[in-house]
């Protein structure tokens, strides 16, 4: 889109050709009132609030886009007229219970009625029931809703559940001389409003999501609240602390809300997490998953000094990328001053595969991220549960397809159901495991240039084609017989002869034609449909701009440097940009500033994971250490940012720069290396406290800084590896968690309550001997463990998930290091 001249109210400001008014306006602080519009969302037209008058004509600036020299009045005295008319219709039978409405202090319903003056009340209608319901994690209060649709629209267009939508009120209709007498804009939202309230698309009573809790965070009024919060504070009351999430990869902008326990009790509790949801979504765990602090009522001087005896006899420091860039700063100087080893696997695995990657791209970094991907209208995502691994990976997905009128394709052998409720413009290919090379390979036989790809891989791509001749006889039968099995006809109806009879009236007799239909042994490989093609280019149509998203299935896989290469050599020579998920919180930084092996020593110091000597942050070690909400420091994102984060929970115990000092470091605060993080990886020489963490009205991102995606050579090679047809025989076992867990410190958390235990299908249980709840041993070639079986209906088939949320289950020693293996189960 070009850049193009517009005039609000005597201000000209650039835009984007086709960018709506009312971000137009927004991102050059430029104030025009709307309740029901979220700026990364369709327009619903459903406040009507945000009437303006462009080039003479009344629009909605939610919806109406901006042209060349257009000029925009953002208030007359009609428009004056029509919003003081649509808000005393919302004021009409809102219970006045401000004094202990939970969004009081914070409500636009309050702001907007003091903003147009309302101080008079002209109209009134007969109110009907609305009880408050309990829908899980959500409470909704009927008698507060002024169906906005900003809940409906941001679980559709955001997040992708669907689970909202507007239902009948079964109200009386509104006094027919009102059509008359009011504004025509505040009547016809009036009319609206008295019909509908929110309800579930399912029909059940319960909320059946994600249960992301982002319908709650967009409600402008007290309608929908998380249940743990309900009047339990009043907004005014706590103080917010910026933060970033420390569950997963995405590194959303978070902020805790935080006072006092209770009248006895001055400790400092966090009550809720809030977001700037306009620019950034969160997922359950960042929503809801914030009470893992490790409470320790003072230092432990004999645990302390029983580390520091550790820390002199020990060879190896194994742990886990749940720490900060600071912390992992300090096990590298510690490695660098006495020869630790450092152990990550995960991490590890990440690096590894990074730099296979940056031996044809030349660059450190993949080139993408996720906040890109949300503008572009085609995504690939392949290698990842996705909705799972990095749940905002999933929501810009969607919100590509469902803003921007894109399409996408989903490659994975666990079947999604959340996935593909998305919509009907994503593709869904269940692959067995093992296959993700073929993928890799299809992608770049479908999209990529062949004139600048290298020969041997056009070569070998074009061995994968053949050509079969086909009559058009022979195609027009098959498409009539599909129709047949269309209609679905009863074998004993006595209808097949005379459709039979049909058949041969409208396919030709006399038909010599041939034609060459082109045959991929790829997709028959991967088990492609015979429409993929067709629906493919169906989808492809109109769009142009492409995005691939790659995750943690590929880092572990046994031809792992295949794999990165030739996601390079996609992204070289094809027009899609690469984004990679980090597999868990900060795996990007450790990768980064940690020189990581492969095997422990003799004596291991385990941080956040089990060693001879355990540092932890969970509670559960010889030492404790403080959890990320109760600590300084930074993060690196999926997003390649390094985003700061504050501590949110005071924490009175031994910290690793305390061990790191007794060792001969010299930092009074850890974010005193925060500036010391390493530039040859792409860090920037920054203080902590010159960090910002905030967004902009245009929705530019304040939070931190981007990493630098440094330059490094290229090994000059471009060659792939054929792709081997390896399968795994037997029942399939994956090694992912289920939506809102992460790792034990989610696990830990009050508020996620999912269930520990072996992850099957409805499906899958409904065509075995097994039944939820029983307890059943799962043996592979690696290990073994006992578990009770947990019914997940947001997964599908027949492969059985093991998570590694709850560290008691150990499912890591039944796999190798690939995600996907094979094991036997038995009832015990």
């Amino acid at each position: 889109m070009s850049k193009i001249t517009i005039n609000i109210d005597g201000k000209e400001i650039q835009t984007q050709e086709g960018e709506y008014i009312l971000n137009a306006a927004r991102a050059n602080d430029i104030f025009i009132p709307a309740i029901c519009y979220l700026s990364r969302c369709s327009p619903t037209l459903a406040c009507r609030l945000c009437l303006v008058e462009a080039d003479g004509k009344q629009v909605y600036a939610c919806n109406a886009k901006s042209k060349e020299g257009m000029s925009v009045i953002t208030s007359t005295e009609n428009i004056i007229i029509e919003r003081r008319a649509i808000m005393e219709v919302y004021d009409v039978n809102h219970p006045l219970e401000c004094g202990v409405c939970d969004q009081s202090g914070e409500c636009e319903l309050q702001n907007y009625t003091l903003e147009m003056g309302v101080d008079k009340q002209h109209y009134a209608v007969k109110d009907v029931d609305r009880s408050d319901v309990d829908w899980g994690h959500i409470h909704y209060n009927p008698g507060l809703c002024i169906v906005c649709e900003r809940c409906v629209t941001t679980c559709k267009d955001m997040i992708g559940d669907n689970a909202l939508k507007t239902v009948p009120r079964g109200a009386d209709a509104l006094e027919a001389e009102y059509k008359e007498s009011m504004p025509k804009d505040a009547y016809a939202m009036w009319n609206k409003l008295n019909k509908s309230l929110i309800g579930l698309t399912s029909g059940e009573e319960m909320l059946d999501c994600t249960s992301c809790g982002e319908c709650a965070a967009v409600c402008p009024v007290g309608a929908l609240v998380d249940t743990h919060y309900i009047y339990t504070s009043n907004a005014w009351e706590c103080e917010q602390i910026p933060a970033t999430c420390g569950h997963c990869s995405a590194g959303c902008q978070i902020s805790y809300d935080v006072k006092h326990t209770s009248i006895d009790n001055t400790d400092t509790k966090i009550y809720r997490v809030m977001n700037e949801w306009n620019y950034v979504a969160l997922c359950g765990a960042g929503r809801y998953g914030f009470d893992y602090q490790n409470v320790v009522d003072k230092k432990d001087e004999s645990a302390f000094n029983a580390a520091i005896e550790a820390f002199k006899k020990a060879d190896t420091i194994k742990f886990t990328s749940t720490i900060t860039n600071e912390e992992a700063y300090l096990l590298q100087a510690l490695r660098d001053k006495f020869g630790y080893k450092l152990v990550n696997n995960e991490a590890k695995a990440f690096q590894t595969f990074l730099n296979y990657y940056s031996e044809i791209s030349g660059t450190k970094l993949y080139g993408y991220d996720l906040e890109a991907t949300h503008n572009v209208n085609f995504v690939i995502s392949v290698g990842t549960a996705i909705k799972s691994d990095n749940p905002n990976a999933r929501y810009a997905l969607n919100n590509s397809m469902t803003v921007n009128k894109g399409a996408g394709l989903y490659f994975h052998p666990l079947k999604d159901p959340v996935i593909e409720g998305l919509g009907k413009s994503i593709m869904t290919m269940y692959h067995a495991p093992l296959q993700e090379e073929v993928v890799l390979y299809l992608i770049l036989d479908l999209f990529a240039d062949k004139e600048k790809l290298p020969s041997e891989i056009v070569d070998y791509l074009a061995s994968f084609h053949s050509k079969k001749t086909i009559t058009v006889e022979e195609i027009i039968k098959e498409e009539i017989t599909e129709i047949v099995k269309v209609m679905k006809m009863n074998e004993e109806s006595g209808e097949e002869e005379e459709i039979e009879e049909e058949k041969k009236k409208i396919v030709p007799k006399k038909i010599t034609k041939e034609v060459e239909v082109d045959e991929n042994a790829l997709l028959e490989i991967l088990g492609a449909n015979d429409n993929f093609m067709e629906e493919l280019e169906k989808n492809l149509a109109k769009k142009d701009s492409f995005a691939l998203i790659a995750g943690p299935d590929l880092y572990t896989h046994p031809n792992a440097k295949n794999l990165a290469r030739l996601l390079a050599l996609i992204e070289k020579y094809s027009a899609f940009e690469i984004t990679m998920i980090p597999t868990l919180t900060n795996s990007l930084g450790v990768a980064l500033i940690c020189e990581l092996d492969d095997e422990v020593g003799s004596y291991t110091i385990g941080y956040n994971t089990k060693g001879d000597f355990t540092l932890s942050a969970l509670g559960d070690g010889d030492l404790d250490m403080p959890a990320i909400n109760q600590q300084e420091g930074t993060l690196t994102s999926i997003n390649k940012r390094v985003n700061p984060t504050n501590a949110a929970i005071s924490y009175n115990g031994y910290e690793l720069n305390d061990i790191a000092n007794a060792l001969g470091l010299n930092a009074e605060n850890v974010i005193e290396y925060t500036k010391m993080l390493p530039t040859k990886s792409g860090f920037i020489s920054k203080e902590f406290d010159t960090l910002p963490n905030h967004y902009e009205n245009d929705g530019t991102e304040c939070r931190g800084y981007l990493l630098d995606n440094v330059a490094v050579k290229k090994c000059g090679d471009e060659s792939v590896e054929k792709f081997k047809e390896t399968k795994l025989e037997g029942t399939l076992i994956y090694m992912a968690n289920p939506v809102r867990q992460f790792t034990p410190f989610t696990y830990k958390t009050t508020n996620l309550d999912e269930v520990s235990g072996v992850y099957m299908s409805e499906e899958f249980l409904a065509n075995s001997d097994f039944n939820e709840g029983d307890i059943v041993r799962v043996k592979s070639a690696s290990g073994e463990l006992v578990a009770n079986i947990v019914s997940d209906n947001k997964i599908s088939g027949d492969i059985i998930v093991l998570p590694t949320f709850d560290s008691k289950l150990n499912s890591e020693a039944l796999f190798s290091s690939y995600r996907f293996a094979t094991a036997s189960i038995e009832r015990v």
